[in-house]
């Protein structure tokens, strides 16, 4: 607002000069011309360089700058005299700039192809990166399975200027441990141990199991003497639970904890169960199972105290069902580890108290 205030401005006081000048006599006109002149040339001495003007007030000193040219009688013209601030070669580039201008218009389309849609666009990359396999036609093939008509040369064109490779390229960056070992992730079964210390601290002893896959929890039992015979027990139990699955386990993960007798070993390996031991010191190989139990200590463990053997396991059991039932996951793109139901945005908001109110569980309540 205040550029177009300046313009206005501009423009009313440029009119007042011609005004005024238009008044004055010729005598008056040529002492106002001397004294102009020897105000430029103070200024000239103090200034090396000429006084950046914007583009708009260089239009009506263009304008002045011509026609004195054209009435011009003497060696010395009006041009030089008049504007002594500025080179000719600059006063002429202003006119040329003017003509340019008059001669200049928008085309209502520009040449070539018409852009493409940024939804299509972005659909293009996501389609391209999560299927490194496919090809700009195939690609195509995919996007119009969502509606989108578009050739494998528009594919081509957008995935080179995102620097995305063709399809045999794109397949070998795409491929990764962690992508290959996704395929495998639901016949992978981890297990491990942690202790809680009661009120009197007694030290218990908890061992869960996890599956990799839906990162559900499956607490095995807790006490506070983990026998050879005890541990062998919980193997085979789980072992019972796993039998009706329709994808079977085919690999245990555990550490080299003394705990893990051969017998706990040999019950598994009768069931097809393969044993991966992780390395010594290296918690970060069954990462699945260190961070829940992280997550049991955090949300729960640490904000109550246990007072007996009895009093654990129904607070982990309270807890357990909780995790694989309503507790949103990160890693299942906030799902639970069972699944939730699609929430309904019909009805009054509820809650549980999950552990005596330590969690609570929000949920919408049937209209």
């Amino acid at each position: 607002m205040s550029m177009v205030f300046r313009v206005i401005l501009f423009l009313w006081e440029f009119l007042m000069d011609v005004l005024a000048v238009s008044r004055l006599s010729d005598e008056e006109k040529e002492l106002e011309l001397l004294l102009l002149r020897q105000q430029l040339r103070i200024v000239e001495r103090k200034q090396e360089r000429g006084p950046q003007i914007p583009r708009w007030q260089k239009v009506p000193l263009a304008m002045l700058a011509v026609r004195l040219k054209a009435r011009a009688r003497n060696g010395r013209t009006a041009l030089e005299a008049s504007v002594r601030l500025f080179r000719p070669a600059t006063v002429v580039g202003w006119h040329q700039a003017i003509v340019r201008r008059k001669w200049t218009y928008l085309q209502e389309r520009k040449p070539g192809r018409p852009p493409i849609d940024a939804e299509l666009e972005r659909w293009i990359l996501q389609v391209a990166r999560d299927n490194p396999g496919l090809g700009y036609e195939k690609l195509a093939g995919e996007l119009r399975k969502l509606g989108f008509q578009v050739s494998k040369t528009t594919v081509g064109i957008v995935l080179e200027r995102y620097g995305v490779p063709p399809a045999p390229e794109r397949g070998r960056q795409g491929s990764s441990w962690r992508v290959f070992l996704n395929h495998y992730k639901d016949q992978f079964l981890a297990c491990d141990f942690f202790t809680v210390e009661t009120l009197t601290l007694q030290t218990l002893y908890v061992l869960f199991f996890l599956e990799h896959g839906t990162r559900r929890v499956h607490l095995a039992g807790c006490t506070a003497h983990p026998t050879g015979a005890w541990v062998t027990q919980q193997a085979r139990q789980m072992t019972w639970a796993l039998q009706d699955r329709e994808l079977p386990m085919r690999y245990l993960i555990h550490d080299h904890d003394t705990k893990f007798t051969d017998a706990f070993d040999i019950v598994f390996e009768s069931e097809g169960v393969e044993l991966v031991d992780i390395p010594y010191h290296a918690p970060n190989a069954n990462a699945h199972a260190e961070r829940w139990v992280r997550s049991v200590r955090e949300e729960c463990l640490d904000k109550v105290i246990i007072l007996n053997e009895r009093h654990l396991r129904r607070v982990l059991h309270e807890y357990v069902e909780y995790y694989n039932t309503r507790r949103p996951h990160q890693g299942l793109e906030q799902d639970s580890p069972m699944g939730m139901f699609p929430a309904s945005q019909q009805g009054t908001v509820r809650y549980r108290k999950v552990l005596g109110g330590i969690i609570r569980d929000y949920y919408r309540e049937a209209a």
